[in-house]
């Protein structure tokens, strides 16, 4: 890591002064910003103090999971679930979790047995949706585009810096976890 010992814009279009930065980060433009604005890359900011626009982060994310910010009680994580994909049906004991739409459509289900999700709702673009610890859910991609949300979980679920390209990815990581 090392100091830029000047101003430089952040994606919120702020002016920081010795911004830290590591050599694995670099700034791009992107065509929604008019190639005016930089924009960070999607990786794990975590626990620094850390701003960005949200939605735009969760449209712009093509992994399945990218965790963006990683703290001591608190964690917040990108999907991208393909057309006819879901997040599979999980549960997390001792962690509340916040998920948010930024694009696409889906069907989320939730209940306090496996074989029993009561509750059904369909999601879009903008719903919001609070999974209580301790209960099981799952959130399945109903429509033709990539469905794009931001996950928050509290406390952190998974390790600084997760990056799963895939669901598969994701599920064999999780299995090795089990086994170590």
């Amino acid at each position: 890591m090392y100091f830029v010992p000047y101003f430089m814009p952040n994606p919120n279009g702020n002016v920081t002064f010795n911004h830290q930065i590591s050599p694995y980060d670099y700034w791009y433009p992107t065509v929604q910003n008019d190639y005016r604005t930089p924009t960070l890359r999607l990786r794990d900011y975590g626990p620094n103090p850390f701003t960005i626009n949200i939605k735009n982060a969760a449209r712009r994310n093509r992994n399945y999971r990218t965790a963006l910010w990683t703290g001591n009680h608190l964690q917040v994580t990108l999907m991208s679930l393909n057309p006819g994909e879901d997040i599979g049906l999980e549960i997390h004991p001792d962690v509340d979790q916040f998920l948010r739409i930024e694009q696409g459509k889906g069907i989320v289900r939730m209940g306090k047995r496996k074989d029993r999700l009561d509750f059904e709702r369909r999601v879009n673009e903008n719903t919001a949706i609070f999974v209580p610890a301790g209960t099981w859910h799952n959130v399945i991609n109903t429509g033709n585009v990539p469905l794009k949300l931001y996950s928050i979980y509290a406390p952190p679920h998974h390790p600084h810096g997760t990056v799963h390209r895939t669901k598969q990815e994701a599920m064999v990581e999780e299995r090795m976890q089990y086994w170590y």
